[in-house]
């Protein structure tokens, strides 16, 4: 009888394929969820409609019930959020991007109050920025 060889797999090869896949779906993961906030609640709307396509540049600002701002994973005052939102401006600015492309969204909390979305409004225009999506999510009970 022959003696039995023992095997051993080239695990190269597999290895490649692995990072190949966790480059791709990095690659294709949706970030859009990234810009929500779990202390914001929206408020609920019978006659909200899903936009038919995503805005090519959105810029969302989530406005707290206590009037403070809750962009990019940090929390900012009406006053302070100045500086951030030129910088993200001057960035699009210099990749081309005019501002009449950009898109605020905002997601206002139910309970903030309608002057504090008009001052992020105001603040937004005097901005050059004039595209605007307030969300709000559809009726769980249609009526």
């Amino acid at each position: 009888m022959g003696k039995l060889r023992s095997a051993e797999l080239d695990m190269t090869s597999m290895i490649d394929v692995v990072f190949l896949l966790i480059a791709f779906f990095t690659l294709v993961i949706n970030f859009t969820t990234a810009d929500q906030n779990e202390r914001i609640k929206l408020p609920v709307s019978e006659t909200a409609q899903p936009p038919e396509q995503p805005p090519t540049e959105p810029l969302t600002l989530n406005l707290l019930p206590d009037g403070n701002i809750i962009y990019n994973g940090n929390e900012y005052t009406l006053e302070t959020l100045r500086e951030p939102v030129e910088f993200q401006l001057r960035v699009l600015k210099y990749m081309k991007v005019p501002p009449e492309q950009i898109t605020i969204i905002i997601r206002a909390d139910s309970v903030s109050e309608a002057g504090s979305v008009l001052e992020l409004i105001s603040f937004c225009q005097s901005q050059k920025l004039t595209r605007f999506i307030l969300r709000t999510r559809h009726s769980e009970d249609g009526g």
